[in-house]
């Protein structure tokens, strides 16, 4: 889940110009300080327009870089707060700075702390909808993406020109799920393809009832998260409506059924690879094909079984009299059926019973055919929906104690140990 992850000890460099959306960096701001982050503001002259250096000090806590306060007796200048910085975030860019930024142009202070920064920079769009899609600004923005620079996409919504088009800057949580990937990147999950399955899965009995779980899809959230921070290729099928992920590809399903199908699907797609797009300095223009094997988590919570004839409509408690009998059938174990060739896979297994718990995970170890096991120990029903987990990662060579914390520091921790695998 996006607000749990941390950020201790990385340095957050945000650049704000001249745009009405500058208030919306101030919110930008407090995500990264939340949860963690040093940061840093530079602004332009033109974004004093809109939003005092101030108010950016009160909520940072550090000095504003900006053209009244350079100075070079300590590292607030344009040189040393990029040197000091772990990524830049441009936002709001206008449609003049970016035009700028992509010919290297550096006639404020921003733009030459664009321009002196070595390290990866994200562009946060935010201009009237004419002006990003003049073709010298599409232009602009195709080049500038060869270098160390990813755009976040603006959204469709009504502008401050009151008209309606693609042109407000993204929302302030998209953009700090996007930064993840930059500040966390890990060259074992960076362009691998991995499956993940969430949520408890629903069985029809008719069109108004069904047989589920508590299963809340928070621990598949977590996961997901941090192998998007990590860099990998993520391809998220689940029960549940996200509330909390970065942008990866989410599947909606319903039942074990479609699960199974759609799982199945995925893992084909997985193993074709990851086409790279190429850099500057590359010596092909063309996009690169990287293949590493890809990864299963089964972290859905799959029902064991499915009512054997679903109905159509509503079915009335006067047509089934005082006792109802539901014939049931088996639905497939999805992890223990599905092609394991040339992947790797998780099976999470929810136990109540901690004497047989660890037996059991060990059992599944071997029936299931997967590689690891992450078993949870849950104190009943209420276990379902925590913000925390603790996990026993168990593997035919040893078995990892992933301590309670919060659901995004175990994932994180689970990623950590899986690469020995």
């Amino acid at each position: 889940m996006v607000e749990q992850v941390r950020l201790d000890g990385k340095r957050i460099l945000i650049g704000v110009t001249g745009s009405i959306a500058a208030y919306r960096a101030c919110e930008l701001v407090r995500l990264y300080v939340k949860a963690g982050a040093d940061v840093r503001v530079v602004m332009s002259k033109a974004a004093k327009r809109f939003v005092t250096p101030l108010t950016f000090e009160a909520l940072c806590g550090n000095r504003v870089l900006h053209e009244e306060s350079e100075e070079w007796s300590s590292d607030l200048n344009h040189i040393g707060i990029g040197e000091w910085a772990d990524l830049f975030v441009i936002a709001p860019a206008t449609a003049n700075t970016i035009n700028k930024i992509s010919n290297a142009i550096a006639d404020n202070l921003l733009l030459q702390t664009a321009l002196a920064f070595a390290g990866t920079t994200l562009i946060c769009p935010a201009a009237n909808t004419r002006m990003l899609e003049h073709p010298v600004t599409q232009g602009s923005l195709k080049l500038i993406k060869l270098h160390r620079v990813e755009i976040v996409e603006p959204q469709t919504k009504l502008l401050a020109c009151n008209s309606v088009g693609k042109g407000a800057m993204a929302e302030p949580e998209t953009i700090f799920s996007v930064s993840l990937k930059h500040l966390f990147e890990d060259e074992y999950w960076k362009n691998r393809r991995v499956v993940v399955t969430g949520g408890g899965t629903i069985e029809k009995i008719d069109d108004v009832r069904y047989i589920g779980n508590f299963s809340s899809g928070k621990m598949a959230e977590a996961l997901v998260t941090a192998l998007y921070a990590k860099g990998a290729d993520v391809c998220y099928i689940t029960t549940k409506e996200p509330i909390s992920i970065p942008p990866v590809h989410v599947i909606k399903v319903e039942s074990a059924r479609e699960m199974y199908r759609y799982t199945e699907d995925a893992l084909k797609v997985a193993k074709k690879g990851v086409l790279t797009k190429p850099s500057f300095h590359s010596e092909s223009n063309q996009p690169q094909l990287v293949q590493k094997s890809p990864w299963l988590f089964m972290a859905a919570a799959v029902g064991d079984y499915s009512p054997s004839h679903p109905q159509s409509g509503k079915l009335k408690k006067s047509a089934l009299g005082e006792k109802w009998s539901l014939e049931l059938v088996q639905n497939p174990d999805i992890i223990a059926s599905i092609d394991k060739t040339g992947i790797k896979t998780v099976a999470f297994k929810a136990e109540l019973d901690k004497k047989s718990a660890l037996e059991n995970a060990r059992a599944a170890l071997a029936e299931k055919g997967v590689d690891a096991v992450a078993l949870n120990i849950l104190e009943g029903s209420s276990g379902f929906g925590s913000d925390t987990n603790a996990i026993t990662l168990i593997t035919a060579k040893k078995e990892t104690e992933i301590p309670a914390a919060t659901k995004s520091a175990v994932a994180f921790s689970m990623l950590e140990a899986l690469k020995s695998l």
